[in-house]
């Protein structure tokens, strides 16, 4: 059994299929959800009964600072760069160097794009500006970069006629949500190695 610990800024989508993908028996457990705001998705983790704590940036100092807290919190549920996984799953914050260093290779991240094209907080919209036949989701171990991190595993949605942004991230959410859990129960049974 793999324990992660999620990361959210928003509605929790992400959070949410992975919850009832582990009590439906997938090979992981989430054991804590973590926020950098009072996220709205925090309600899926107390639904389920999985703690759950925010560390504001507003807080501290810095972003090194916040990252320190940040990254603490999480191993206090027994998730560090040795064994479990962080989730970054709407995560809308570029983590600091202290952070990565702390969890990686043991920290992923989703996004809305087949990685290498269109990264940052705007893929879908930059998909459809770019006419795009084909965008979908990436699963990526986070580095330093901007969405720059080596690719885990990836899923084409086509661009279909008539599309705008709020109904293609919609079918990009579905194949993300799934491709997401398949991943984390590929590194939870050994099938791909951190």
């Amino acid at each position: 059994m793999l324990d992660i610990v999620v990361l959210i800024s928003g509605s929790g989508s992400n959070l949410k299929s992975l919850l009832e993908q582990a009590a439906a028996g997938a090979p992981f457990r989430v054991v804590a959800v973590g926020a950098d705001c009072d996220a709205p998705g925090l309600a899926y983790a107390e639904a389920h009964s999985v703690p759950n704590f925010i560390v504001k940036p507003s807080d501290y100092t810095d972003r090194a600072a916040w990252g320190a807290e940040f990254a603490e919190k999480i191993k206090e549920f027994g998730v560090d760069a040795a064994k479990g996984l962080v989730v970054s799953a709407g995560l809308m914050r570029i983590l600091p160097p202290n952070f990565i260093a702390e969890f990686s290779p043991r920290l992923i991240n989703t996004h809305p794009a087949l990685l290498p094209l269109f990264p940052g907080a705007h893929a879908v919209r930059d998909a459809l500006a770019a006419g795009a036949t084909e965008t979908g989701v990436t699963v990526h171990h986070i580095d330093e970069g901007v969405d720059t991190g080596p690719v885990i595993a990836q899923t084409a949605v086509p661009v279909l006629d008539g599309d705008d942004e709020a109904t293609l991230h919609e079918r990009i959410k579905v194949a993300e949500r799934q491709l997401l859990g398949r991943v984390i129960s590929q590194f939870a049974r050994g099938e791909r190695n951190f």
